[in-house]
């Protein structure tokens, strides 16, 4: 079984997903969810589900480095071999990402390579797209930028806020990030 660490910064939804789908003959198994706040909902809904958690927060350190330092050490702690970004709100530095090479993915919000970044809702409204939905990419030292390991594509509809895409295109999120991790393990483990 591959060692998954889920890190969250908020209320933990495409994690929950993530975790219920990691049982029976999936390849992977979380080890630890690791939030940048305490007060990350998604920190209970972990611990209800039996994974560990670790707060390691990011205000309590001086710089980036040290802060992903004690983040490193605690994914080395709890023996994590792959690492998913689940509403992780930090950007990472060249340095973390190069120590996962290969072995960091993340869900994004949006058809990247369209709307990197955030506000990836409204942006798309903006834009006058005719449909959004989420990517899960590799993580590289650019922002929302390595290669796309899946997609799910929602409509936008007539009338549409916000709030309103961005509700479905979560619920596509809840369907792809768990496939596409289990499709990802499975070729990192040669099964």
């Amino acid at each position: 079984m591959i060692r998954v660490a889920i890190l969250i910064s908020g209320g933990g939804s495409n994690m929950v997903r993530l975790v219920e789908d990691m049982a029976g003959d999936h390849p992977g198994r979380p080890c630890v969810v690791v939030s940048n706040t305490a007060a990350a909902g998604g920190l209970a809904k972990a611990a209800a589900m039996g994974v560990p958690t670790v707060v390691v927060d990011h205000r309590a350190y001086p710089d980036r480095a040290a802060f992903e330092a004690a983040m490193q050490a605690e994914l080395r702690r709890a023996g994590a071999e792959v690492v998913c970004l689940a509403g992780f709100m930090r950007v990472l530095t060249p340095d973390f990402v190069a120590l996962w090479e290969g072995r960091m993915i993340n869900i994004h919000p949006s058809l990247l390579p369209r709307h990197k970044g955030l506000h990836t809702h409204q942006r798309a409204l903006d834009a006058g797209d005719t449909e959004a939905g989420a990517s899960v990419h590799l993580v590289t030292a650019t922002l929302d930028d390595g290669p796309v390991l899946g997609q799910a594509r929602v409509p936008v509809l007539p009338g549409d806020t916000a709030d309103t895409l961005g509700a479905r295109v979560l619920a596509a999120e809840h369907r792809l990030y768990p496939a596409v991790l289990r499709q990802f393990l499975r070729e990192l483990s040669g099964v």
